[in-house]
């Protein structure tokens, strides 16, 4: 079949296979090009693994260590006449170039919230891994099934408090428009903690330590966003923000019980970038559209391959010390949040509209960004060329 992009909203419903192979060889490439890292981990689990922050710190710490990595990811297969998900090609991409490496590299499809699946990574670890001196825990998902009471929690992206008005973009039509957005009830704000917060984190180190397939002095992190202040009340002051909050009451905990052995537990503060879950969120399009032409034109505009190298090169694979904010958290949206940076975006903001966004902002790049998630938009790929949906393998 020829395969082309399918957008409905804030879903693209095709993938290229082809061109998701090509986006995971640029990154490693990429990778490749660097210095090697200066303190590797040397085995390494990444929880939500096959895109974004996730891919892009099992590529780093593969390509760029030389880090047998294990992967667990939630991803569609494809049919005959349907594509799979963007991560079930992009796992297989990595684990292909990997094997040519002479790599380590596995990968585990599941729901990473069971309790299955964690029993299935303690399993692979004691089988043919060993214990693992780096977790990295990178899930996005919008709904959690509790595996003690299997009632099924869905989060919520609403403000607290109060009706919250504001600018936002409509990405399709390039239009910025302003909206009013109700406030989260409590049990919505209760529901996005459950999903979004540190209990799963927490339950995984916790499942890991148990079962004794922790190094002396395994490390773990949880990517996290805080950004602007532009967009606090509906991320920072909101249920995505309560929810954040929660992964620091998890760090400390982990925290604790990794101290004994010399380990180590943080939340990682990231930069703003184009993802499924981040094109959904209200004002975030607009506010990243801004962002991104204010950081292009300043020259240190990183996407997500490229701000993951610099956060191991600097703190995860390095013999420095931490930069660590007031709450101990790593501190990686220095850039994002630096005085010239946002000063900037502050200006434009109240300037925007549609009829000037190509000039203020850079929602192509965006766009961009978006369909290339799902393969497209990759250079070297022939999109008007027939491809095989299942040409790839599927996993043992």
């Amino acid at each position: 079949m020829i395969v082309k992009p399918r957008v409905r909203g804030f879903i693209c419903t095709t993938t290229h296979p082809v061109g998701c192979a090509a986006n995971v060889a640029e990154q490693i490439a990429y990778v490749k090009a660097r210095p090697a890292l200066t303190a590797p981990p040397k085995n390494v689990l990444v929880i939500g693994c096959s895109g974004g922050y996730g891919l892009a710190s099992r590529i780093s710490a593969a390509f760029g260590g030389g880090a047998a990595t294990l992967g667990v990811s939630y991803e569609k297969q494809p049919t005959e006449k349907k594509t799979g998900s963007a991560g079930w090609y992009n796992n297989r991409a990595f684990e292909e170039q990997a094997k040519r490496d002479d790599l380590y590299a596995r990968t585990l499809d599941g729901d990473a919230f069971s309790d299955e699946m964690k029993q299935r990574v303690v399993d692979a670890l004691r089988a043919d891994l060993g214990p693992i001196d780096l977790v990295v825990y990178s899930l996005a998902s919008p709904v959690r099934t509790d595996p003690d009471t299997g009632e099924m929690y869905r989060s919520a992206i609403k403000p607290i408090g109060e009706t919250f008005h504001v600018k936002t973009l409509n990405v399709d039509k390039g239009e910025v428009h302003e909206v009013d957005l109700e406030p989260a009830s409590d049990e919505e704000i209760a529901a996005t903690v459950k999903v979004m917060g540190g209990e799963d984190w927490e339950r995984w180190m916790n499942t890991l330590a148990d079962a004794g397939v922790l190094a002396p002095g395994c490390r773990t992190v949880s990517y996290n966003y805080i950004g602007s202040e532009l967009t606090w009340p509906i991320y920072w002051h909101a249920t995505l923000g309560r929810a954040k909050e929660d992964l620091d009451r998890a760090a400390a905990n982990i925290q604790t019980r990794l101290a004994s052995s010399g380990g180590d537990a943080r939340v990682v503060r990231l930069k703003a970038v184009v993802t499924q879950a981040s094109a959904a969120i209200p004002v975030v399009p607009l506010y990243a559209s801004l962002l991104f032409q204010v950081m292009k034109e300043m020259g240190n505009h990183e996407d997500p391959m490229t701000h993951v190298q610099r956060m191991f090169e600097t703190q995860l694979a390095a013999d420095g010390d931490l930069d660590l904010d007031d709450v101990g958290r790593i501190r990686m949206d220095d850039v994002e949040l630096s005085d010239a940076v946002q000063a900037e975006v502050k200006r434009r903001w109240p300037l925007v509209s549609t009829q000037n966004l190509p000039e203020l902002g850079d929602l192509a790049g965006f766009r961009a960004d978006f369909l290339r998630i799902f393969g497209f938009g990759v250079a070297g790929v022939d999109y008007d060329a027939e491809v095989d949906p299942e040409s790839i393998a599927p996993l043992s």
